[in-house]
C-alpha cells in the first residue's frame, strides 16, 4: 500500500521507496545479510530524508546541494540493489531497482532545471 505524506512527488516517491527498503531489508535480515542490509537500509533511507530537509533550504543553492546529497545517496543504494541483483544467494529486488532509477531520473532533472534558473 502506497503511502502519501505531502502533494510533492519527489517527497511521496522516495518515502515510499524508504518504505519498499525497509521491507527488503528485513527479507534480507531473515536470510542473515546484515552487512548489505544494513548499508541498504542506511543509504535508501536516507535519500528521503535529504530531500526532506532540502523543502526548508535556505536558498536555491543550499536546495541543489542537499538534492545532491540525496541524489549521491540514491547512487549508493542503486549499487547495493545491483549487487544483491547479481549474487546467486540474495533475493532479487527489481521493483526497488525500477523505483530507484526513476528517482535518479527525477532527482537529476529537479537538480538540473533548478541549476539554470540560478543568476550568477
Amino acid at each position: 500500500m502506497e503511502k502519501t505524506v505531502s502533494k510533492n512527488l519527489v517527497i511521496d516517491l522516495s518515502f515510499q521507496f524508504a518504505l519498499d527498503v525497509i521491507d527488503f531489508c528485513e527479507l534480507l535480515e531473515d536470510k542473515r545479510k546484515f552487512i548489505i542490509s544494513n548499508q541498504l537500509l542506511k543509504s535508501g533511507t536516507s535519500i528521503g530524508a535529504n530531500i526532506k530537509e532540502a523543502q526548508n533550504a535556505e536558498s536555491k543553492t543550499d536546495f541543489i546541494h542537499k538534492l545532491k546529497i540525496a541524489l549521491k545517496e540514491a547512487e549508493e543504494t542503486e549499487y547495493w540493489l545491483l549487487l544483491c541483483m547479481q549474487s546467486k544467494n540474495y533475493p532479487n529486488p527489481d521493483n526497488l531497482m525500477d523505483n530507484i532509477k526513476s528517482l535518479l531520473k527525477i532527482l537529476t532533472k529537479i537538480i538540473t532545471s533548478t541549476s539554470k534558473n540560478i543568476k550568477k
